[in-house]
């Protein structure tokens, strides 16, 4: 069984603000992105790494990121596209064929525990997708363009989808040309599967599997690592 993981990182980070893109900020002494890479560096599952960044930050990223913190299982930097999902499908090329599934993780996302890797493996050897999620806590009410509450929507069902998002190498590959053929953008890999009418399983994620989107996320990304030790 051999699994490789996409790490879309190219993304620009305009809701954090200031020059950096995100997934280069430091945090704990290490930019995000390598903090995030460590975590399947770490696991005996993973064979193969693709990062996937800013056309100009390909050479920043060899020197910096992957030969200066010791990244061996980062095979290849990959160009990035216009979009998550341009960027995505530019590393989806680079896979080698005898890839029997695929992870693709947002590169912003370091706070994930070990178990969601090997879980999110088995589920998706049975079931060809596989997703992490968290039950949704808060009361969700959906509200007009000037800010009027329309109606308050049942939480039971709602559920936060994170990554990473695994699948079967001929699954995700065939949902993204499909997506491409048509002319659909998604908001994550998932929804491409699903409207390519497949089912996809839910495994339980972590509450500390945050996305660090805004500066107050650093903030609170600094205390997970102070107290539970990532």
């Amino acid at each position: 069984m051999k699994v490789t993981v996409l790490i879309p990182a190219a993304g620009s980070g305009r809701r954090m603000g200031g020059e950096i893109e995100k997934q280069f900020l430091i945090l704990g002494g290490k930019p995000i992105v390598v903090h995030t890479i460590q975590r399947f560096q770490d696991s005996d599952l993973i064979d193969k790494i693709y990062l996937i960044v800013p056309e100009n930050r390909v050479e920043y990223c060899k020197e910096e990121i992957v030969i200066k913190y010791g990244l061996s299982r980062v095979t290849e930097i990959v160009a990035g596209g216009k979009e998550r999902q341009d960027s995505v499908y530019n590393g989806l090329k680079r896979v080698n064929a005898d890839t029997d599934l695929i992870m693709i993780h947002d590169s912003v996302r370091p706070f994930f525990p070990d178990r969601i890797i090997r879980e999110s493996i088995e589920a998706a050897q049975r079931y060809g997708s596989v997703v992490v999620a968290v039950p949704e806590k808060d009361t969700i009410k959906e509200i007009s363009d000037d800010m009027i509450v329309l109606k308050t929507i049942a939480r039971e069902r709602l559920w936060r989808i994170q990554t990473p998002q695994t699948f079967c190498r001929e699954v995700i590959i065939s949902a993204f040309k499909k997506a491409i053929e048509e002319g659909y953008c998604g908001t994550d890999e998932s929804s491409l599967v699903e409207r390519a009418g497949l089912q996809i399983r839910v495994i339980i994620g972590s509450y500390l599997n945050i996305k660090i989107t805004d500066p107050e996320d650093i903030l609170l990304g600094e205390m997970i690592m102070k107290r539970f030790n990532f």
